[in-house]
């Protein structure tokens, strides 16, 4: 049983390493457009305090921490192209042994981007009441 459980740590601790390294594949311009299309949403989901799907949703609450994170980012490192992500992977597994990497901006854009969303469907569900 321990094995099994210290594999898992050792991926889930490599799925922090190249989320981040994904983040920096971002902000690289040598990264084509398309493939920072993905790194953006699958960072913004990956980094948000905010689950797609609520996790006391049975099954499907897990769903996206399962199956859509580590999906979306083996296709993102797929369009990064090597070199790029190699040196990338350098970067941020130096920057994660210095210290915890932070970023305020990348915190309230996120926090924008969920309150722009839930004002949006309010806004539609008092449209929709209104008739």
């Amino acid at each position: 049983m321990a094995p099994s459980i210290e594999r898992w740590k050792r991926r889930v601790r490599q799925l922090k390493a190249d989320t981040y390294a994904l983040y920096l594949a971002y902000k690289d311009p040598r990264t084509p457009w398309y493939a920072k299309v993905l790194i953006g949403f699958v960072v913004i989901h990956t980094l948000s305090p905010i689950d797609l799907i609520p996790d006391f949703i049975p099954v499907l609450g897990y769903l996206d921490d399962l199956l859509i994170v580590p999906l979306g980012v083996a296709l993102a490192l797929r369009m990064v192209p090597e070199d790029v992500m190699a040196e990338c992977r350098d970067s941020a597994r130096a920057l994660m042994d210095q210290e915890r990497p932070t970023s305020w901006v990348a915190g309230a854009v996120i926090v924008a981007m969920w309150l722009a969303g839930a004002g949006l469907v309010a806004l539609v569900v008092v449209r929709v009441l209104d008739q």
